[in-house]
Parts: structure tokens; C-alpha cells; sequence
């Protein structure tokens, strides 16, 4: 899979056209369900509002998922215009979902798409935009003196520890890109750290290096 940008913290915007708030927020997902059922949830949280137009990319292995909504809104003017934001930005695993208070006065077809791209524009501007592809979860196991030298291993290398486990020995979870993991595992006897035990866990999509 290519490189894609992404984003991994949620984010917000509001603007104001003719009296009508449109309330932008911004999320990272990794799959249909989870972006609908964000979208779920909106639909909870805003409850009041007149329309939750929204617009998500998500990789799933090699291929991409694109879908839209306009929730009411006359067709092409929300969720399309979000989406091709998002694709103008080169953007995956992502979701926005633009809440919209009406405020008495009509925007017409135009005035909606510029507003639903305001807002969305907004909170991609506030957003920290990194740099993902797929990569490898792995379970690695060492002994306790090699603690500090997997880590240091890992942080010159950019490999990301999630969880970690102690017993009569320590595991990790670790999240690489695939390079990274058949680069450790050609030189897996000239490193200066044991390791005990190396399993594949699956895989993810991760950071990599800007």
C-alpha cells in the first residue's frame, strides 16, 4: 500500500453563514464501522440540528472506501463537497461530519457548498496532518537486561511500543512499518539484545517517518 495522510486526534470548527452554525469535527478511522457508527453518534449528540452531513475515506488492504451524505440538503452541495476536499488533500482513514443549526435564511446550492467547505476546510487547517501505511503488529518478548536496549532500538528505529507485559520475562507490542520488520528480522542475530520470542500479530496501518 502507498503512503497515505491521516490524522490521529479529533478536532473541531464552527462557522456562521447568514445566521445557519455549521460545526465541523474531525476524527481517525480505520474502518466502515467505526465511521458509521461515529456518525452514529453524532446524530445523538446533535439531535437538534437541521442536517449531519458527512463525508469519510477509509483504506481497507489495497483498496479505499469513499462515502458521503447529505442528510437533506439538496444533493451535491454537503457531503460531496467534503469529500472532495478530502481527496484534494490526499486524505485517508479519516472522517468529517459537518452539523448544520438552520438560521432561518436559505443559502442557495452555492451558498451551501462554500459553507459545508468552510467548515470543513477550517478543521483540516487546526488538524495535524501525519503520514501512515500498512505496516506489522508484533509480540516480542525479551529478558529484563534488555530493556533498555530494545527500547533504544526501537526509538532510533521508529518502531512504536503499545503495550508491554511483565513476567518471568517482558513483551511488548510493537507497531513497524513492513520495511522495519524484515529489516529486524534479516539482522535479528546481530542485534545486541535477545530476543525470546517474535510473533505477527496482524496488521495496521502506522506512522512512519515525515
Amino acid at each position: 500500500m502507498d503512503k497515505f495522510k491521516t490524522i490521529l486526534e479529533s478536532y473541531n470548527a464552527e462557522v456562521v453563514e447568514k445566521k445557519s452554525k455549521f460545526i465541523a469535527n474531525l476524527f481517525h478511522v480505520e474502518s466502515k464501522e467505526e465511521a458509521e457508527e461515529i456518525v452514529k453518534n453524532m446524530n445523538k449528540k446533535y439531535f437538534d440540528a437541521r442536517h449531519n452531513c458527512y463525508a469519510y475515506i477509509v483504506r481497507e488492504g489495497e483498496s479505499q472506501l469513499e462515502k458521503y451524505s447529505d442528510d437533506g440538503e439538496p444533493s451535491g452541495t454537503a457531503g460531496a463537497p467534503i469529500l472532495n476536499i478530502l481527496k484534494k488533500n490526499e486524505l485517508a482513514n479519516i472522517l468529517v461530519v459537518v452539523t448544520r443549526y438552520f438560521g432561518g435564511i436559505l443559502l442557495g446550492t452555492g451558498g451551501l457548498v462554500r459553507a459545508y467547505s468552510q467548515a470543513t476546510t477550517e478543521v483540516l487547517e487546526k488538524s495535524v496532518i501525519i503520514t501512515q501505511e500498512l505496516g506489522i503488529v508484533l509480540r516480542i518478548m525479551v529478558e529484563y537486561k534488555d530493556i533498555d536496549k530494545l527500547k533504544y532500538y526501537c526509538k532510533m528505529q521508529n518502531i512504536r511500543i503499545t503495550e508491554e507485559k511483565y513476567a518471568d520475562n517482558v513483551e511488548y507490542k510493537i507497531e513497524m512499518t513492513a520495511e522495519k520488520e524484515k529489516k529486524l528480522q534479516t539482522n535479528i542475530d546481530n542485534l545486541n539484545f535477545k530476543i525470546l520470542k517474535l510473533d505477527k500479530i496482524s496488521e495496521k496501518c502506522v506512522i512512519v517517518d515525515n
